[in-house]
């Protein structure tokens, strides 16, 4: 009978236990979100209504450390503080001139590689839309060495897209709202771009659908938000529109490109093929016959999607040397890690993790207009060679 007490006393602690550590923030303070908890601790809580009970209590109060909360908006119940203004009330904390102006900006948000690799890890995770195995098949065929990548050579007898499973994936209204934006352009820079209000519907509901409407997107906006470059949703996907379909000119003073055209549709200057660096438009277009897929001068570690390659290729008479992207993962991934990295990393490389495995994307910036208070355009963002 004692050993029966013993064991049910055992099981109604840790059951007891158990239960307390999914509704509390002990050890739980970031950015990240968790569903295998039943509440939260990241800075969105608050806006999703979602947090846990303590999370006041361990996450916010009497906080002594500027760690993740770089720009944050002041608040009473913390010991001391981590905004631009601290400085000039002389109630910083003291790590502030460590961790968030070592630029010596005056409050500007520091984010280490180390950050970087920990949220794309995340938001691998969270790309429950991704293509699986059964939804997407492709056959690289031909591989080439990087010194043969501008030959015109068609080495692959068949496409590169052997099956997608357009009724699973584009019913999907991230997938959906992408398609709709996709065929909005002409591709010839130096043709100006004109929207009207439908096709200006759709780029707000791409952004929305992609960044408010996913948890992916929601994941990064937690951590950018906790970093300080953002004060509210409403500002994180405004910059977002701008920083994507805001219109610039790459061709004889037309307003004939913006980063989304460049990045996920492509276009065609100077007789070959720039950017284009979306699976999903590459799907779409050697569907209808009007690309050549030719070989691949690299390809991802990955065994599963998301996937990384280089493709070398003809859009109906304009070659692409290598149109790098990633493949399989869902609009709002493409979407995300690109915008993650041209927001922290702008004109420079960007070191991801995505399952334990590297992925650096190589961004740049769009210098000769700008839009807002002199916030820069993106100009382009693809996955980088990976170095031998």
């Amino acid at each position: 009978m004692k050993v029966i007490a013993l064991l049910v006393l055992f099981v109604t602690l840790f059951r007891h236990g158990y239960s307390n550590s999914l509704d509390s923030c002990q050890g739980r303070c970031g950015y990240g979100t968790d569903s295998n908890f039943s509440c939260q601790c990241n800075p969105s809580c608050e806006r999703y209504r979602d947090c846990c009970s303590d999370y006041a209590e361990i996450c916010k109060a009497g906080a002594t450390s500027c760690t993740g909360r770089c720009g944050e908006k002041y608040d009473s119940q913390n010991e001391c503080h981590c905004n631009s203004k601290c400085t000039q009330h002389k109630n910083c904390c003291s790590d502030y001139t460590d961790l968030c102006d070592s630029d010596g900006g005056g409050g500007g948000s520091v984010i280490t590689d180390a950050e970087i690799r920990a949220i794309s890890e995340a938001l691998y995770a969270l790309d429950v839309n991704k293509a699986s195995a059964s939804e997407l098949v492709i056959h690289p065929q031909a591989l080439v060495p990087d010194s043969q990548t501008n030959s015109k050579i068609d080495l692959s007898s068949g496409p590169l897209f052997r099956y997608l499973d357009e009724e699973t994936l584009f019913s999907r209204p991230t997938y959906a709202a992408l398609l709709a934006v996709l065929d909005n352009y002409h591709r010839m820079t130096g043709q100006a771009e004109h929207f009207s209000s439908q096709q200006l519907a759709e780029q707000e509901t791409f952004v929305k659908e992609t960044m408010s409407n996913t948890e992916l997107g929601r994941e990064l906006f937690a951590f950018l938000y906790t970093k300080g470059v953002y004060a509210s949703e409403e500002e994180f996907i405004q910059d977002l529109k701008m920083m994507w379909f805001g219109l610039y000119s790459r061709n004889n003073n037309m307003m004939d490109s913006s980063g989304f055209e460049h990045i996920f549709a492509g276009e065609v200057k100077g007789g070959k093929v720039s950017g284009f660096h979306n699976w999903i438009q590459f799907y779409l277009l050697e569907k209808r016959e009007q690309l050549n897929y030719y070989s691949h001068s690299f390809n991802g570690p990955w065994t599963s999607y998301p996937d990384v390659m280089g493709m070398q290729f003809m859009w109906d008479g304009y070659f692409k040397q290598v149109g790098s992207a990633v493949i399989g993962c869902s609009p709002e991934f493409d979407f995300a890690i690109y915008s993650l990295c041209y927001i922290t990393r702008p004109g420079k490389q960007c070191l991801l993790s995505l399952g334990g495995k590297e992925l650096t994307i190589q961004t740049y910036t769009w210098e000769k207009s700008f839009y807002g208070d002199g916030k820069k355009f993106i100009g382009s963002a693809f996955p980088a060679t990976p170095k031998n």
